[in-house]
C-alpha cells in the first residue's frame, strides 16, 4: 500500500541543526533544485530517513571541511509504502508516466 506525497520542504544544510523529517520505513524519495524545480534524486528505499541522511549533496575539500557555495539549495518530499516492492512499483508507474509525459511533449 502507498500512503500519499508529503509536502516539500528545504532540505538541511550542513552546520545548521537542522533535521530530515522523513519515515522510518520503505518508502519513495524525491529531491529537487529548489530554484528551477529540477530533479536532483528519486529513489525507491528500504528506510526513507536513513536514505536521505546519506544522500551526497555537496562536495568535501581534502581537509573534510564542507564547501558551502557547493552546497545546491534542495527540497525533498517522501512517501512512505508497506514495502519495498510497493516502493519500487509505485516509482517505476511515475518513471513510465514523466517518459510518456516528455516524449509526447516533445
Amino acid at each position: 500500500m502507498i500512503s500519499t506525497w508529503s509536502e516539500w520542504k528545504r532540505y538541511p544544510r550542513a552546520g545548521r541543526s537542522e533535521n530530515i523529517e522523513a519515515p522510518i520505513s520503505p518508502g519513495i524519495y524525491e529531491v529537487r533544485y529548489a530554484g528551477t524545480g529540477a530533479l536532483h534524486s528519486f529513489d525507491a528505499v528500504d528506510n526513507v530517513a536513513q536514505a536521505l541522511a546519506l544522500l551526497s549533496v555537496s562536495s568535501k575539500s581534502w581537509f573534510g571541511r564542507r564547501e558551502a557555495a557547493d552546497v545546491p539549495d534542495l527540497e525533498y518530499r517522501t512517501c512512505a509504502t508497506t514495502t519495498k516492492a510497493d516502493a519500487k512499483a509505485a516509482a517505476e508507474r511515475m518513471i513510465g508516466r514523466r517518459e510518456t509525459y516528455i516524449s509526447g511533449a516533445a
